[in-house]
């Protein structure tokens, strides 16, 4: 089988006289699945058509399965390179499976009538994109994301070692974009390398071995999702406040673009656990308190978007009760907030040393979205009814409001005496 590894030495593309990429280096490996990502206007189609030989660089050198580009005939090229691209307009009004049959062209000569084993590939790539429905109907009587299957089955009919696709999911509905990425993450693994400029930068985690992120023309980051994305580099590549934290069904890296944080001022504190304070620190962060929370068992979904968003957390290790040192570490984070919110977590004795502090706090919150009963033991249930009796309990949904409530007290900085100080 043709090596199907990419080699990209020092890349340079000048369109006019603008520079689009810059000093690119990067190899991608036989069987290896790479997700171009960047804001609009990085390089990633540039790139693309400079790997498929349709565009000239100023200066580097490409090389595809054991092939020069930019020195190699179309057809060489053709048998070695697939292409997918963004724009989905067939020139002429061919029928579906025409269009899926040009596919083959890269292994005819002018007077080569089509074979049998042109027939299966074709019929293959397009059961696999389930487009044979579609066959007989002209290319323009489909819809933009049926298009853009026909030519990804176009692509499949061309049997190369190597894939490229431009935003191939772009016109897609959901089903059919996952439909897609899983082709082509088979295919992957089945020894062929893909290369695709994906806008979706959750769908390229979970989907793509790599990333590579373009910014400005060059390369800012190439590695492993986890690697590359990362909130300061996204701020730099798309001028963009971002949190990425971990799918909790797939584990791979999902981004939330955050707003500009406003203006709110005042310190809260948060005791939360098992994912119940993540919407809220998402919130209070936006909203532009000065936030922290804890105790937490490291790992914990909390521990992980509190991480994300950059909010201090007092943590303790997995499966492991709150003890005294740390229940003194909360105690100090609760003394310097204005205000203390309790969401709506499990409560037992490994943290009852947790409420204990919380139950000190100048104002308190405590959100409520599921019956006590539901999620509380015995030997804690003291210490969360003295926090409802001395706390305002609330929906989730009006959580943050009662926030904002509590800083516009009387005494929001003045500390509330408990019933047996």
């Amino acid at each position: 089988m043709t090596d199907a590894r990419i080699d990209v030495e020092d890349l340079r593309v000048d369109r006019g006289d603008l520079t689009v990429i810059d000093g690119v280096d990067a190899t991608v490996e036989r069987g290896r699945f790479v997700g171009l990502i960047g804001p609009n206007g990085a390089g990633k189609t540039t790139l693309l058509r400079t790997l498929a030989g349709t565009l000239a660089p100023t200066a580097g050198r490409v090389r595809v399965a054991d092939l020069d580009v930019q020195r190699a005939s179309a057809r060489d090229v053709g048998r070695r390179v697939a292409v997918v691209p963004q724009n989905t307009t067939v020139a002429f009004d061919f029928t579906v499976r025409d269009v899926v049959a040009m596919g083959r062209m890269p292994y005819h000569s002018m007077f080569k009538e089509t074979d049998d084993a042109d027939r299966r590939a074709v019929d293959t790539a397009m059961e696999r994109t389930s487009v044979t429905q579609f066959a007989k109907r002209s290319i323009d009587s489909v819809s933009g994301g049926e298009r853009q299957r026909v030519l990804l089955a176009r692509a499949l009919a061309q049997e190369t070692p190597v894939l490229l696709l431009d935003e191939p999911t772009a016109s897609l509905d959901i089903d059919h974009q996952i439909h897609t990425l899983e082709l082509v993450r088979e295919l992957v693994e089945g020894g062929k390398t893909a290369v695709a400029a994906i806008h979706d930068l959750d769908l390229a985690a979970r989907y793509c071995d790599d990333l590579l992120l373009l910014s400005d023309g060059g390369v800012l980051g190439y590695g492993p999702p986890e690697e590359v994305l990362t909130a300061p580099q996204l701020a730099e590549s798309f001028d963009a406040n971002a949190a990425v934290t971990g799918d909790t069904v797939t584990g791979t890296p999902t981004v939330t673009a955050l707003p500009d944080a406003g203006d709110a001022e005042g310190r809260v504190h948060v005791v939360g656990g098992g994912g119940s304070a993540g919407r809220l620190l998402y919130a209070l962060t936006v909203a532009g308190y000065d936030v922290s929370i804890g105790a937490l068992p490291e790992g914990d979904a909390d521990h992980e978007t509190a991480r994300a968003l950059d909010v201090p957390a007092v943590t303790v290790p997995p499966y492991t009760a709150v003890d005294a040192a740390t229940a003194e570490r909360v105690a100090a984070r609760v003394s310097e907030a204005d205000v203390t919110v309790v969401t709506d977590v499990d409560v037992s004795d490994g943290n009852r040393r947790t409420l204990d502090a919380a139950a000190r706090a100048d104002a308190l919150v405590v959100v409520e979205g599921r019956p006590p009963d539901e999620r509380i033991t015995d030997d804690a249930r003291e210490s969360y009814e003295r926090l409802r009796a001395r706390g305002r309990v609330v929906t989730p949904e009006n959580a943050l409001d009662a926030v904002a409530d509590a800083l516009d007290g009387p005494t929001p900085n003045q500390r509330r005496p408990m019933a047996d100080d």
